[in-house]
Order: C-alpha cells, then structure tokens, then sequence
C-alpha cells in the first residue's frame, strides 16, 4: 500500500492537532453571539437538559459557568468564593489543556483571589500563566437535585473576573463534519491567535505543507490534485476523531480515561478525541470519567434491560460524588442526553429514593421503557431510539480508582 502523501499526512495531523483549539473557538462563538461579552462569568441557569448542546457530554451533578478571558492586554484576577460544597474552577488554554484547576481540591473551600497572566507577559511568582493569550474559564459547582439549584448558583454568582477587555475581536470556529477549506482556515486563523508552543514543533513541521498558522492561508492555491490529498487526508482525521469513551484503556466493561486527560502535551490523538466525546474533560486527579463498553457491539444499544451491579462496600471510591449518566450517542461523535418520560438523566449517589438491596448491594437498571418489577426508583433511562453510552463520572477520585486497581463490574444485558 502506497504512503500517505505528505498533504494528505499534513491535512490529518492539522486536524487532529487543531480540532479542540476550533471546537473551543465554537463555544466562544456561541457564548459571544447570544451577546456576553468577554471576561465574565456567565452562569448555566439551572441544570443541564437535552436542549443544551452548547459542549458534548454535560454533565447533571453541577451547574456550569463559563468565561472566555482576553489576556493580550494584561493580567486578569479571579475571584473565587467561600463555599461549603464541591467547587472546581477549570483554566484551560485554547487547544484544551488544564493550565490550572482552583477550588475544592486544590486551593481549598476558603475562596480567594487568584491573577492570571498571558504567556508573554512578565510576571511575579505566586501567578497563574496561561499558555495562550485567551483561556475558558469553566466552573462547576455541586447540585444536589433540583431544590438546590438556587443555593448552587448562588455560589457560581460570585465568581467574578476583573482587569479584562470585554468588547475584543476574535477569530471563528468551524463545523468539524464540514469541508476541509473553511476549517482549516478556521484553524489557521485561530493559531495566529493563539500561537502553538514550542513544544509542538514536529507536529508543526508535519502540518507545514499546508501554510496554516501563517498569515493569508488559501485553499484555492491547492491544485485538484493537491485538493484531493488534503480532502482525503482530512476525512482520516475526522474518522480518528471518534471514539466510545476518552482515549484511555478498556479494563473490563469500561474504558477508563488515559492518564494525561486534560493535560495532553504531545498525544494529539487523545486530546482530539475528547475535544469530541467530553471537550473541556478534567484531570484525572479532580475527576475521572468511564465509559461502559457493551460486550457485544462496543456501543450500547437495542430494547433489553441491562443492569450495573455494585456489591456493598464496593460503590466507586470517591471524596466527592459519582454518577452514571446517560448519553445518545451521535454519528458525530458527540454524546448528548436526550428526553425520557422521568426527565431523569443521571443515577448517583445522591438521586433520592435510590434503593439499596438487602444485602446491601446497589442494582442500576438501564433500559428504554420502564423496567418495573419494584426497578423503577433505580432505573436511568436510555434514549428511545438509537446506540447509547452511560458515562460513570467519579468526582475527587481516590488512589485505587486513579491506579485502576479499582474497576466497576460491567454492565449486562439482563
């Protein structure tokens, strides 16, 4: 079999490369043309549901609040505030890696203030540094159901930003099912605006034939011939995108995520493939995310019931909370919950009436219809139609779950 052409090579690797750096722009686009400006903290009102698609996987244990901060001009600080409950903080940098995560886990319940800096700029010790001149902002405050919201958001209302422009120019995303011309020019655009690290210079090399990341990048100067390389080299890119669960391992029933979630440094391939399936996903030591892998198709599906069986004293190890929520999952690659008739999304540690067997054991049952047969308080619900993947979430993992010495009992067609 003949190789690949080195367009073709360049085109898949620019894709798998740039792919979170033009979903992330997606989201800034979207946040920016409802008409909130930079450099604020815009909270979710309330807990996800199936008409939020604004990220693949959101998840239904915390309400979400986003901000996109302009570091070109100079610092920023953000403020955090006291909270008696889980609260992350999620500094990513435009191609998805964790700058910083503040909160809970790492700066405690007190709060505080916190200055962060852009790449260039010249800075004490004791700050945060960016590794791109714009950054998301992504916070997540625990909910415990739906008479809770009020007191979450609460929490989420004083997370503030200050020291940032909030009116500033910048460039677009792209579909990434679309055609090859307008997202490489997406992406193109989008590297002059967050310039790549030097870390990444053989990729770059790779990427070099097609002149991205340089000022007047144009698809029309490809000859046909050139055009169908990079079309096809595209489509690899697109086809090695998808995946069940977030780049990991299959140990058992489940795909564990890979160890450098969310700080990726050179493994392209597992950053995009999140980018995908669970874009703005955090580190394995704030959480960590497992996909259920069916023994027969790989992707769950069909009208069965299944059941995931946890024995007593063997629910997932956590110090903050777990879940197992349900997605649809699209041709696209993306996982998004969809209506059911309990608006039931998730089943977790703190879903009221859960109810624990005699002997101690806890029985999820997954299916499309009511299971009855007294299963019903503990059943979640799968999409009407189509394949679907349950996410166990386990927030503030514990050592045996970060090594994999712990691994959940798979779940069975019953």
């Amino acid at each position: 079999m003949a190789e690949p052409s080195p367009l073709h090579v360049a085109a898949r690797d620019a894709f798998l490369y740039a792919l979170p750096l033009v979903e992330i722009a997606g989201v800034r686009d979207r946040l920016f043309g409802a008409g909130l400006p930079a450099g604020r903290f815009f909270p979710q009102r309330g807990l996800a549901t199936p008409r939020d698609r604004f990220v693949t996987t959101p998840n239904v244990d915390t309400i979400y609040a986003n901000a996109f901060i302009d570091l070109r001009r100079g610092p920023a600080t953000i403020t955090l505030p006291r909270s008696n409950r889980y609260l992350s903080l999620s500094i990513m940098d435009m191609f998805s890696d964790n700058v910083a995560v503040i909160g809970t886990r790492t700066t405690g319940q007190d709060g505080g203030t916190f200055t962060l800096v852009g790449p260039n700029d010249a800075a004490p010790a004791g700050v945060i540094r960016a590794t791109t001149p714009w950054v998301w902002c992504l916070a997540r405050v625990l909910v415990n159901g739906p008479t809770d919201v009020d007191a979450a958001l609460a929490v989420l209302h004083g997370i503030t930003s200050e020291g940032t422009p909030t009116k500033t120019t910048v460039s677009s995303g792209a579909d990434r099912t679309g055609t090859w011309q307008p997202w490489l020019r997406a992406a193109s655009e989008l590297m002059i605006e967050n310039p790549p690290l030097a870390t990444d210079r053989r990729i770059l090399e790779r990427m070099a034939p097609l002149g991205i990341g340089a000022p007047g990048f144009a698809p029309q100067r490809f000859s046909a011939t050139e055009a169908a390389e990079i079309a096809a080299g595209f489509s690899e890119g697109q086809l090695r995108s998808r995946s069940i669960g977030f780049g990991g391992k299959q140990i058992g029933g489940w795909l564990f995520p890979s160890a450098n979630t969310g700080n990726f440094f050179q493994d392209y391939l597992t950053r995009a493939r999140i980018a995908v399936a669970g874009l703005a996903a955090l580190p394995c030591a704030e959480a960590m995310y497992l996909a259920a892998v069916s023994a027969e198709t790989g992707v769950f599906d069909g009208d069965g019931v299944f059941r995931l069986h946890f024995a007593a004293e063997r629910l997932p190890p956590v110090d903050a909370f777990w879940s197992l929520t349900m997605y649809a999952a699209e041709s696209s690659g993306g996982l998004f919950l969809t209506p059911n008739a309990i608006d039931r999304y998730t089943v977790g540690d703190r879903t009221p009436g859960l109810a624990k067997n005699e002997d101690g054991s806890l029985d999820i049952w997954i299916a499309r219809m009511d299971p009855g047969s007294g299963r019903s308080a503990n059943w979640l619900p799968a999409p009407a139609h189509g394949p679907f993947v349950p996410i166990l979430r386990t927030y503030l993992p514990r050592e045996e779950l970060i090594t994999q010495r712990y691994v959940p009992p798979p779940v069975e067609r019953q």
